[in-house]
């Protein structure tokens, strides 16, 4: 989901013309008729991109430029101008801008660099659900998060277990109270009774003072136990207690304490395997799996690949208050090219590394330095760029008309086969016709 466009422009009839293009493409816009106008709006609404004509009065696109870069350095503009003014165009550039259009020019033309610099809504869920498999999943999960059922949350190391607790426990009745989250695999056997249920003075050697445990500093909250399959079977024991009874008592402890809590568990092993082999409680398993999720890897929800690498780059981008990155078309395809077996957090590494070793505003392949399989376009030979991009196109041409062809001429659901937007789809469809003057479809 991205931001909405901020238009600054003082001609009416080029305003209005400019919302109409946007908006019919399904973008969000808010407007502004000078560069002051402009400033007011960004201290009252966060926006991903500013469209800015340059010849206003009192403030120019160009102070409006520089005033932006000091206030929202992370935050990308574009620039219109009266065509052929290049030198104008080279000190806008320099200065922070992010592309310069010169007037006339075509919506395409527009649309495809608002495509390109807009930046995503990061949103407090810090969810990408643009595959159909996701959508579908944090429906169930909505709906999931209204009851207080415990909940299991299954699937591979790194897909966002913990990501999917969180947006469960903040579209819950329990929201606004505490979330706590404990990696039952991360605490020593010996100490991870004590840090669940707490402890009192004296219960053991070092216990100096009591404490209050994880399940208490929950008390009407979420608690999540992480990789709970991990846990040592006598703890295991004591846990469905807790479960069954809603009390637990420290260690050491003889009082009761009664508990309010929705529990939340991971685990990246097959559940039916670790209680066929002992190593997890039947009992337990069925307290914990009211309701189960699994959530898929990466590789599974490939349309969510670019968006969550683009995601990345705007979160770190304002981290670092430096401009995001543009991942060019080497980059592109070999992050879609590449299994990820380390899934999201796989991803997140590449980024942050890519981000280090990428000179300039924009990351090709060999930035990414992903092994084997996608190594190969790391270092073109010398002259073969073009040729290594131009058949990325022709491969990506050949992938769109047989889509198409396959979804029989329906877009929406040709564009939900190649992982992309409609209005990506509508684009590139636009730029064949252009280039060939028809399609076969």
């Amino acid at each position: 989901m991205a931001l909405p466009v901020l238009i600054v422009e003082d001609d009416d009839d080029l305003r209005e013309a400019l919302i109409d293009t946007l908006e019919l493409d399904g973008y969000s816009v808010v407007v502004a008729e000078d560069g002051s106008s402009a400033l007011n709006v960004l201290e009252n609404q966060q926006v991903g991109l500013v469209v800015s004509d340059v010849q206003m009065q009192p403030m120019d696109g160009e102070a409006l430029l520089l005033e932006i870069k000091k206030r929202y350095p992370c935050l990308p503009v574009i620039l219109m101008t009266a065509y052929g003014l290049i030198e104008q165009a080279v000190n806008a550039m320099h200065a922070g801008a992010s592309h310069y259009l010169p007037k006339p020019f075509e919506p395409s033309a527009l649309l495809a660099q608002v495509e390109r610099y807009l930046l995503p809504d990061l949103g407090e869920d810090d969810l990408v659900a643009d595959s159909v498999i996701m959508q579908q999943l944090l429906d169930v999960a909505r709906r999931a998060a209204m009851s207080d059922a415990s909940i299991m949350l299954m699937g591979e190391s790194g897909v966002g277990k913990e990501v999917m607790a969180r947006f469960i426990h903040r579209h819950s009745a329990r929201a606004s109270k505490p979330f706590v989250a404990i990696n039952c695999a991360a605490i020593p056997e010996q100490l991870l009774e004590s840090t669940l249920f707490g402890h009192e003075k004296g219960a053991f050697t070092g216990a100096a003072t009591h404490h209050i445990g994880k399940f208490e500093q929950a008390q009407g909250g979420t608690i999540l136990l992480d990789e709970v399959t991990e846990m040592p079977l006598a703890l295991q024991a004591k846990l469905l207690r807790v479960l069954q009874e809603r009390e637990l008592e420290r260690v050491g402890g003889v009082k009761p304490i009664g508990l309010d809590i929705r529990v939340l568990a991971t685990s990246n092993r097959d559940l039916a395997q670790e209680v066929a082999g002992g190593r997890f409680r039947e009992d337990l398993f069925y307290r914990l799996n009211v309701f189960p999720l699994q959530l898929p890897a990466l590789r599974d929800r490939a349309q969510d690949i670019l968006p969550l690498a683009r995601n990345m780059l705007a979160r770190y981008s304002v981290a670092q208050k430096k401009r995001a990155p543009i991942l060019l078309d080497t980059a592109q395809h070999a992050l879609l090219s590449h299994r990820w077996p380390g899934n999201i957090r796989e991803l997140d590494n590449v980024i942050q590394r890519a981000m280090i070793l990428s000179p300039g505003d924009e990351i090709a392949a060999e930035h990414l330095f992903l092994p084997t399989g996608a190594a190969k376009f790391a270092a073109p030979a010398v002259g073969t760029s073009a040729i290594v991009s131009n058949n990325i196109k022709g491969m990506e041409k050949t992938m769109i008309i047989d889509a198409l062809k396959a979804a029989g001429g329906v877009r929406k659901l040709a564009a939900e086969k190649l992982g992309m937007s409609e209005r990506t789809l509508r684009y590139k469809l636009a730029q064949y016709r252009e280039e060939d003057g028809s399609l076969p479809i």
